[in-house]
């Protein structure tokens, strides 16, 4: 079972749910500053930590890292396997949620890197269609398979794709064609680039995927305050 750390709405009654999954050698505690820069106060978040160790963090499934340190931008090749077994575990907490009484149309999954990849694996397998996803800064996992095993009713899954334009990791030559592939086959995926690397494009990015949220559950767009300066630049 996966743990992590859940951040109550600020308001009252019920409130839509934001899972987040942290990228490789991150935890729950890394992504903590994103409730206060997205200013969604209607929000609940879950932040998971990933079931496996990876340095000085966790991993959603097994990575091959270039032996002399030097990355390419091409995608790595990962353990298949791993991430089927973590899409079950994610799966298992999406289950839970609505057990206790909240829609899948009231879930929404956020992803980094690694937790990209697996939001779009779950939320685009998931049984039921999902309020949204978000997919920031990875890569797709198998499209082919993803796009013929995906149930129909997940083309109407709204889904937010950002990376950057110099991303050394993962490069967007690789990533674009792969987000053009599932909006081709149908799903309703919006593609954004940011002039950025590995990471979140500071106040720009968060309030791009905070416009996003609002629209996917239905919210007026709010006027945001100048942010608290936690999110990553």
């Amino acid at each position: 079972m996966l743990s992590g750390m859940r951040v109550a709405a600020r308001t009252e009654g019920p409130c839509p749910l934001l899972i987040v999954l942290h990228g490789l050698g991150d935890t729950s505690a890394g992504w903590e500053w994103l409730p206060g820069e997205l200013q969604l106060p209607w929000l609940e978040y879950l932040l998971l930590d990933a079931p496996d160790a990876s340095f000085d963090g966790r991993s959603w499934f097994g990575i091959a890292l270039p032996m002399d340190g030097r990355f390419t931008g091409a995608l790595p090749a990962i353990d298949a396997t791993a991430v089927e077994r973590s899409r079950l575990m994610i799966e298992d907490v999406l289950a839970r949620e609505k057990a206790a009484g909240r829609a899948a149309r009231d879930i929404a999954i956020l992803g980094f890197s690694q937790g990209c990849l697996m939001t779009l694996e779950t939320g685009l397998r998931h049984a039921e269609p999902l309020g949204g996803l978000v997919a920031i800064s990875g890569w797709v996992h198998q499209p082919d398979a993803l796009v013929s095993g995906a149930p129909a009713h997940a083309r109407a899954v709204p889904v937010l794709m950002t990376h950057g334009t110099f991303d050394p990791l993962l490069g967007i030559e690789h990533v674009r064609p792969q987000a053009t592939a599932l909006r081709d086959a149908g799903f309703d995926l919006l593609w954004q680039e940011f002039e950025k690397e590995h990471t979140v494009a500071g106040r720009t990015e968060v309030q791009y995927i905070a416009r996003f949220l609002e629209q996917c559950f239905g919210r007026e767009h709010a006027r945001r305050r100048a942010g608290s300066g936690t999110a990553p630049d």
